[in-house]
């Protein structure tokens, strides 16, 4: 049975009722699928939500360090990435982030902003906002199960005939819609899989290159004893591709960079390509010398630097900057130098740490296949695609999350 003090609801069962007709089987009990049972609940269908893992929301319990960013104030199309940039303007357009902070208002949870838009329960603990779909779903009368492994899936005639694992017993299910809300490949110790992705390539459904996002990214080779020399050291930097530009925090690390800033780019960047970064935005370092040097010229640059950053960071720059002279005796060619490594560090990522780092996947199920009013997949009726395994990634900072309960939403109502 699940974790009852979670869960706490007569809906979770560990045995479905072979005399109930369910409008939907929701394969994924995640912020999506959640969702979407609740919203079905409202418009009076019963929904069956199956799920891996011993409990509903595992990944909404340790997203943001268990206080789950639930979505962000300025959340809008053009914090997605897409093959179709203009697919996810139906579904957030339905469900708005007004939408969500009042839902979750009307059963309790006030939203706090931290930095940038994100909202978090005040009470800083994501079990709230589990619950409170765990306790809609008993008030509801909408099931869920626990510890079931759909196997898969096969639509005969109107039907969809669900064959799963329920505690290793095999048992068959029937609905006229099934909502695949299983969640991405990141944080296989979760119980991530690639099921989302099978059950689209079984339908013959195109799926779009996948990999890990909101990822930290590695430094090998000749470079990764100077990023490891930094481990712990955080900067506030603009980090920018050919693609994006974010202004957050990084941190160095021992294998290579992390923060905010990074796990933003990483979206944007490829394997091979370099990142830029700013190592002191809104300020122009070559005026600040020259205005330090009018004052002080005596002061060796090592001690200058040490001034803007922590002194670790400043003698980590000793083998690329000219840090034993001092201002007064700097050339233009040094204070060029320093000016185009200060404001834009260039860095070559060996790679990412991969799917057990990764707070989502990038790509997935194309966005070709899908109604971009309802998500039911063109080619295969009553069949409905919602989360992360859609080609819809958000940035860092609940945008994710306020993708998934507007998908959620906009399968409920055509289910």
């Amino acid at each position: 049975m699940p974790n009852s003090d979670i869960c706490g609801t007569p809906a979770m069962t560990a045995k479905i009722n072979k005399q109930t007709h369910f409008d939907a089987i929701i394969i994924g009990a995640g912020a999506c699928g959640l969702m979407c049972a609740v919203q079905a609940g409202f418009s009076g269908k019963r929904t069956l939500i199956l799920e891996k893992n011993d409990k509903p929301g595992a990944k909404i319990l340790i997203s943001g360090g268990g206080r789950c960013n639930y979505t962000n104030l300025y959340a809008s199309p053009q914090q997605f990435i897409s093959q179709n940039e203009h697919f996810c303007k139906s579904t957030l357009s339905q469900w708005t982030v007004e939408d969500t902070i009042s839902f979750f208002e009307t059963y309790g949870i006030v939203g706090k902003e931290k930095t940038l838009g994100q909202l978090f329960p005040e009470s800083d603990k994501a079990r709230d906002v589990v619950k409170v779909f765990t306790d809609l779903c008993r008030d509801l009368g909408q099931e869920i199960i626990c510890n079931a492994d759909v196997k898969n899936i096969e639509k005969v005639e109107d039907s969809f005939i669900v064959s799963v694992e329920i505690d290793g017993i095999p048992e068959e299910i029937s609905a006229s819609k099934v909502v695949i809300a299983s969640g991405g490949l990141p944080i296989p110790k979760m119980g991530a899989t690639d099921f989302g992705l099978r059950t689209a390539r079984k339908f013959e459904l195109k799926i779009n290159d996948t990999a890990p996002a909101l990822v930290p990214l590695t430094i090998t080779g000749k470079d990764q004893p100077w990023f490891e020399q930094l481990s712990g050291n955080s900067i506030f930097c603009r980090v920018w591709n050919d693609r994006a530009s974010f202004e957050e925090n990084i941190l160095f690390t021992h294998w290579g960079l992390s923060g905010p800033a990074i796990l933003q780019i990483s979206s944007y960047w490829r394997p091979g390509e370099y990142i830029y970064i700013d190592l002191l935005p809104y300020q122009n370092i070559a005026e600040l010398i020259q205005q330090e040097r009018e004052a002080n010229g005596k002061k060796m640059l090592l001690a200058y630097l040490a001034g803007l950053y922590t002194r670790k960071f400043a003698e980590a720059l000793s083998d690329r900057l000219p840090v034993e002279k001092n201002l007064a005796s700097l050339t233009k060619a040094d204070i060029e130098h320093i000016t185009s490594l200060i404001h834009g560090f260039k860095v070559k990522p060996a790679g990412d740490k991969g799917y057990d780092k990764a707070e989502v996947m990038r790509g997935g199920v194309s966005t070709d296949e899908l109604s971009s009013k309802t998500l039911e997949a063109k080619k295969v009726p009553g069949l409905y695609f919602g989360g992360e395994c859609v080609d819809v990634t958000g940035w860092l900072g609940g945008y994710n999350f306020q993708w998934a309960w507007a998908s959620g939403f906009v399968i409920a109502q055509g289910i």
